[in-house]
């Protein structure tokens, strides 16, 4: 293994946090964020991103506001029509 730099494992992050890089691409990576502050930084920014946006797409609008929703987009739509 071997410290593969910050412009690779930047570039090879998100294959990274999926799991899809082949063993040695992602021991190279791992070794990296180790050993870098920024990338390290960066990677856990992602992951939490990643968390956040996972937890909102399971969340559901109230009724209320699909509703409204709704009723907006069928008064836009009548009066192009």
């Amino acid at each position: 293994m071997t410290d593969c730099g910050c412009e690779k494992a930047k570039a090879e992050l998100e294959e990274y946090l999926r799991n899809e890089l082949c063993n040695e691409d992602a021991a190279d990576v791992r070794e990296h964020l180790a050993n870098c502050d920024g990338c390290s930084s960066e990677a856990h920014l992602n992951v939490v991103l990643t968390e956040v946006v996972q937890r909102a797409c399971k969340e559901t609008a109230p009724e209320t506001l699909r509703t409204e929703v709704l009723l907006r987009i069928r008064s836009f739509q009548a009066s192009v029509h």
